[in-house]
């Protein structure tokens, strides 16, 4: 499975080396290992990027979820994961998309004290083992998160939800009174728009994910290259696996966007 990984370490000099061990494991096929960074808390609590992660579509989520980190563990000591989370409405949204929620996040800062540093990466492993054993023996301290699909799920509840808010306004509009028409026209108008609004969306996190998935097939494939036996199949079973997947969300969304496209005609 595709995991978020930050791995918190005594310092800076340490997270260095934890980042090239899990080029290692990368290396030897204990993993796939799409991206990494490195980042660092200084002694006033400033949370900062020491080794930047691939800036393309394979590195989405070590970009998103570094960003993240940054701007909710980078405030003064001791403030509430809780509360920042409660007053960032598009860092959530970030988040949501990678599968991480508040309890990764508060578990994350209680770790990643002052002085400390961590690496963030995304890493396809099989077992976890490999990794623990090569983290641990440096120090670090591991936490795991599994990427799920929230968003996609999520996009298509609230299309229904849309949907059917429009559907009952167009019945309850054609039995009503012309003053009252009036009024239920502005409701459906703003329905309609939030419709719109949730298709460009659709559209643009269909696109991004079609993006992402591509830029860690064409990864895996350079593997698969110099690979063989039981590590080359694994790398096409893994590819297998991701396009199957970007199969099931493509259909997932352009059938919600198919939906709202017939409530808007």
């Amino acid at each position: 499975m595709d995991k978020i990984l930050v791995v918190v370490f005594d310092s800076e000099s340490k997270a260095y080396e934890g980042s090239l061990a899990l080029q290692e494991l990368q290396n030897e096929g204990s993993i796939n290992l799409y991206a990494k960074a490195v980042i660092a808390k200084d002694a006033n609590g400033n949370v900062t990027v020491k080794q930047e992660g691939d800036m393309g579509p394979v590195g989405t989520a070590v970009g998103l979820l570094t960003g993240s980190l940054i701007g909710l563990l980078g405030g003064p000591v001791g403030v509430a994961i809780g509360v920042s989370v409660g007053t960032s409405g598009g860092m959530l949204y970030d988040l949501a998309q990678l599968g991480v929620g508040e309890d990764y996040l508060d578990e994350v800062g209680k770790s990643l004290l002052p002085g400390k540093a961590a690496v963030v990466a995304e890493v396809w492993e099989e077992w976890i083992l490999p990794v623990d054993t090569k983290m641990e023996a440096l120090g670090g301290v591991v936490f795991r998160s599994t990427r799920m699909d929230f968003v996609d799920d999520q996009m298509e509840k609230d299309a229904a939800a849309l949907n059917a808010d429009l559907d009952e306004l167009d019945a309850e509009y054609a039995q009503a009174s012309a003053e009252a028409k009036k009024k239920l026209q502005t409701r459906i108008d703003n329905v309609k728009a939030k419709l719109k609004a949730a298709q460009d969306a659709m559209q643009a996190r269909l696109s991004s994910s079609q993006q992402e998935t591509e830029a860690k097939i064409q990864s895996l494939d350079a593997q698969v290259a110099k690979a063989r036996g039981e590590r080359k199949a694994k790398l096409e079973k893994r590819i297998a696996e991701l396009k199957a997947d970007q199969k099931r969300r493509s259909d997932q969304l352009k059938q919600a966007g198919e939906h709202i496209k017939a409530a808007l005609s």
